[in-house]
């Protein structure tokens, strides 16, 4: 940054103030077309990430000048005690904001340094140039180095280069080309901390020794009186219930809402000291997903319990494991046209949800003419076997669709060539989908392939403007332990 900087972002302000202030910004955006919001929301993305470079760079110098003689010093000039107190302040945010900008300027900052008068590289200088670039923002980058920073010393300065470098490719989307080269639609906050993850698991496999000697008798769960309708409930948790309860609900949330509240007055999320905001994506592209959390909450449950019922773990229901069965006339089902209905409570539903069922285990579908006959009963033999079952949860290990992170046993398989046009219910043929995207599959713009065995998948234009076909992104120890093996390779 240089004198003009101030003169800049003033006019920068004047800009988007009048923007503010116009009285079409409402109308206009009333008016506008679908996809010119989301073109406007990715814009405003833009803006917002580049703005957060800014900051974050701004907050360097002040907290570098804070440690120099008295007459340097920023923020005491300011009547604060430190940069976070300047920061909100001046920013007018939270405190835990302010954090953040600390924090990022405390990895990307270039200190000058006092002998030579030279600048010394950033602690992550790929990610420094990527969050310049506009391709990362504070919350992304924090995401990202935070699995790095817990590491310490574990690892070697040339590993933390390596994995700088690795977490920055995919920041931009290098990591995720499509069959032309081109770079892959950029990842959510969620995404790059995965990766992060994946690659410090490679590297750091048994992490800081936890300080849980009390954690035997602290344990316990609570449910109390119930209260305008709903039982308050809290306690404490050991690791291993606590993953448990994460497997079964949390994990199955989409990314939109991954870090979501849950209803009433204790919450259990996963520790984060990276200081992110968890319900705070990376802004565009990332699945959207107009979903309440109680939604969520709820199609979550719909996968609990259809594992549950197709597992042959629950006691028999009429000789034979409890079963939902949906039926529908032959002709509706053929034209596309009236509904079907659930047994048991005779609620009507869309077709949708008829040919929906036609891969999920636990739910059967009948088929009715017109007089009441019988005329098809699903049956298993276009359900998955437990093998390929079990072979497709190991290469896809989440659905496929991109930034939703629903564990792949959770999920649904899919027939991507349709079972009635003759799609094959084999590996090559079936992927999984978490309950929410394989019911909207056809409606969500996502698109899937199967090329070489493997699914590739096609996102929305706003996802990807190329509307190029990718394969999903691989977070996972093995794929981070070839990604590491290549990058520390000695030269040649």
């Amino acid at each position: 940054m240089t004198s003009t900087a101030t003169p800049l972002l003033e006019q920068l302000d004047e800009l988007l103030e009048r923007v503010c202030a116009s009285t079409e910004m409402e109308s206009g955006f009333d008016g506008m077309p679908s996809a010119d919001l989301v073109s406007a929301a990715q814009i405003l993305g833009s803006v917002r990430r580049r703005l957060d470079a800014v900051i974050t760079t701004l907050t360097g110098q002040i907290a570098d000048r804070d440690l120099r003689l008295a007459a340097d010093r920023v923020s005491p000039s300011a009547g604060c005690r430190d940069a976070t107190e300047l920061l909100r302040r001046a920013l007018r945010t939270d405190v835990g904001t302010a954090r953040q900008f600390v924090r990022a300027a405390r990895v990307t900052h270039r200190e000058v340094q006092l002998s030579t008068g030279a600048l010394a590289p950033a602690r992550y200088p790929a990610l420094a140039d990527a969050l310049r670039e506009g391709a990362l923002s504070v919350p992304g980058l924090l995401a990202a180095t935070g699995p790095v920073e817990r590491s310490g010393t574990r690892i070697t300065a040339d590993e933390r280069d390596a994995v700088d470098g690795l977490l920055a490719a995919t920041a931009r989307g290098l990591d995720l080309p499509d069959e032309h080269g081109r770079p892959g639609p950029a990842p959510s906050t969620d995404e790059l901390a995965d990766h992060a993850r994946a690659l410090m698991l490679v590297l750091d496999p048994d992490g800081a020794e936890p300080d849980d000697a009390a954690a035997e008798q602290s344990r316990g769960f609570w449910i109390g009186r119930r209260h305008d309708g709903t039982h308050p409930f809290g306690g404490h948790l050991l690791p291993e219930a606590a993953g448990l309860l994460q497997r079964l609900f949390d994990a199955l949330n989409n990314p939109a809402a991954a870090s979501s509240r849950t209803l009433g007055r204790v919450s259990f999320a996963p520790a984060d000291d990276t200081g992110t905001d968890p319900d705070l994506l990376d802004g565009l592209p990332a699945p959207e997903d107009l979903r309440t959390p109680m939604q969520r909450n709820h199609d979550n449950l719909v996968m609990i319990l259809q594992a549950a019922a197709a597992s042959g773990g629950m006691p028999d229901l009429g000789g034979a494991a409890p079963t939902l069965v949906v039926s529908v006339t032959a002709d509706d089902y053929a034209s596309g046209r009236g509904r079907a209905f659930i047994e048991g409570t005779r609620d009507d539903v869309p077709l949708s949800v008829a040919r929906h069922t036609a891969c999920a285990g636990g739910i059967q579908r009948v088929l009715f003419d017109e007089r009441g006959q019988i005329v098809s009963i699903g049956t298993t033999a276009r359900i998955f076997t437990a093998i390929q079952r079990r072979a497709i949860i190991l290469r896809d290990r989440e659905c496929v669709i991109p930034g939703c992170h629903t564990p792949a046993a959770w999920c649904e398989l899919h027939h991507v060539q349709e079972h009635s046009q003759g799609g094959p219910t084999h590996t090559s043929n079936g992927v999984a989908l978490c309950w929410h995207h394989h019911r909207t599959l056809e409606t969500s713009g996502w698109q899937i392939r199967m090329r070489h065995g493997v699914p590739e998948i096609r996102g929305p234009h706003w996802w990807d403007p190329h509307r190029g076909w990718h394969r999903p992104r691989m977070h996972n120890p093995d794929h981070a332990r070839r990604l590491l093996a290549d990058a520390l390779a000695p030269p040649g």
